[in-house]
């Protein structure tokens, strides 16, 4: 079973940055198309930012000039830049990724990351 890991949340003071990674248990799992959402306590869960297989970025308002996608050339890792981070940044970030399988497209979940921004 293919499992997503991220890595690099924690607490930051407001203004500071952070650096999520995510990576695939697989070495054979390519992120040609990843997203980072994010679900703050009683509220729904929501996309942060995305990559298509073609390369087009997509950014939720919120966090547009601030955050940044990327995925290294193997498309192995993908990562989610965070800078200027706002209390209200504060959530458990998970990284997702469409794989094609036999049966059909399926979508792949980290367990999430906390990314907490204090004021």
């Amino acid at each position: 079973q293919v499992q997503l890991v991220e890595s690099g949340g924690g607490l930051v003071q407001a203004g500071g940055s952070l650096r999520l990674s995510c990576a695939a248990s697989s070495p054979s799992l390519r992120f040609n198309a990843a997203g980072w959402y994010r679900q703050a306590p009683g509220k729904e869960r929501e996309l942060v930012a995305g990559i298509n297989s073609g390369g087009t970025i997509t950014y939720a308002d919120s966090v547009k000039g601030r955050f940044t996608i990327s995925r290294d050339n193997a498309k192995t890792t993908v990562y989610l830049q965070m800078n200027s981070l706002k209390p209200e940044d504060t959530a458990v970030y998970s990284c997702n990724t469409p794989q094609e399988r036999p049966w059909g497209t399926h979508i792949y979940w980290g367990q999430g990351a906390q990314v907490t921004g204090s004021s």
